[in-house]
């Protein structure tokens, strides 16, 4: 619990720029994938989506999915069931710095299951990345129609997440179907919670 009981901002492996498929191949083969195996992901794997998800690709602090008028107003956390590396828990992905700041420790998955309407997949999962987001941010700019660019920007960030973890061999599913009060209680994320990724190697 040491990471999590300080409050330390655990640092990631730097990410890939270089994969060894390709763009094309990647989409000929993302399927959505509910069957996990029991192998933990390694750091280096659970660095590498999240950086696909919101990380830095270019300065000043611009982000590997595209938003309108980088106003930026989502948020990645990722839960963890099983990580090298990592304890169970909640963890706040700062792009930033390229690290995980602890937000809840312990095992949430059955919970998560619950707030899920009972998708198994979630605990069978190594770990859920889950999406949030601030619209103000991008309302402040572009008034009511902010609400449709948010939304936009949760499909640029969940394809990137397929896609990473179809060229690292790894298999994912959106999850639109939750409990959203539930969601958040469980594990203190306070903005609205918008997609869930369960990540794990395929069986």
């Amino acid at each position: 619990m040491s990471a999590l009981a300080k409050g330390k901002t655990v640092p990631l492996p730097a990410p890939s720029r270089k994969g060894s498929i390709s763009v094309e191949e990647a989409l000929s083969k993302r399927r959505s994938v509910r069957d996990f195996a029991e192998t933990p992901l390694s750091i280096q794997e659970v660095a590498q989506l999240v950086w696909a998800a919101q990380g830095i690709s270019y300065a000043p602090n611009r982000r590997t999915s595209p938003s309108a008028g980088a106003t930026y107003p989502l948020t990645l956390y990722l839960v963890v069931n099983r990580a090298q590396g990592l304890e169970s828990g909640v963890y706040r992905y700062a792009h930033e710095e390229h690290g995980l700041e602890p937000l809840k420790s312990g095992d949430v998955s059955d919970g998560l299951v619950r707030a899920c309407l009972n998708q198994r997949f979630v605990k069978s999962a190594s770990v859920v990345l889950v999406i949030a987001a601030k619209a103000e941010r991008t309302t402040q700019q572009y008034g009511g129609r902010g609400v449709r660019y948010v939304h936009m920007e949760c499909g640029h960030a969940g394809q990137n997440i397929y896609l990473q973890a179809e060229a690292m061999g790894l298999g994912t599913v959106a999850v639109g179907a939750f409990e959203d009060a539930r969601v958040q209680e469980l594990t203190g994320i306070t903005e609205p919670v918008m997609y869930l990724f369960p990540v794990g190697h395929k069986r």
